[in-house]
């Protein structure tokens, strides 16, 4: 693939990376139906009824219901081909339900790696690694976290 690819590929990532940490659900997902296919392919487990770009809109609501400060920070970007990779700090501070668990008020930071196809200059398929297990300790539900 061409470096001009690669750039509209990192300037598509961008998009979604701002109007994520703008916290505004209608921008996230407007960005969403105009860069991701509609039948995109996640492959991270998530506990969601909704597939594709419906799927990654509810991710983010959810997320902005639990953290609603929540913010995303790209410590590495690498482009290659058709793919684009991301390591991240997530920060925010638990203000909403969380997979049953009430509110804490207990600020969080975890980090997550994504991956992510593109077919035409959209994200057709993504992967997700998210350090869940030292959230939950960070919200006091596994040993270890903080008090």
């Amino acid at each position: 693939m061409s470096a001009t690819q690669e750039t509209r590929e990192k300037a598509a990532f961008g998009r979604l990376h701002d109007a994520v940490n703008s916290g505004d659900m209608e921008l996230i997902a407007k960005t969403i139906d105009e860069i991701v296919e509609p039948d995109a392919l996640i492959r991270t487990p998530l506990p969601i009824d909704a597939t594709g770009a419906e799927a990654l809109k509810h991710v983010w609501a959810r997320l902005f219901q639990t953290f609603p400060d929540l913010h995303v920070e790209v410590e590495d970007m690498i482009a290659e081909g058709d793919r684009l990779v991301c390591r991240n700090t997530v920060t925010g501070t638990h203000r909403g339900d969380f997979m049953g668990l009430p509110p804490t008020g207990r600020s969080v930071a975890y980090n997550e790696i994504f991956i992510f196809r593109f077919a035409d200059g959209r994200i057709a398929e993504t992967w997700g690694v998210v350090d869940v297990a030292g959230l939950m300790r960070q919200l006091g539900v596994l040993p270890g976290g903080s008090a």
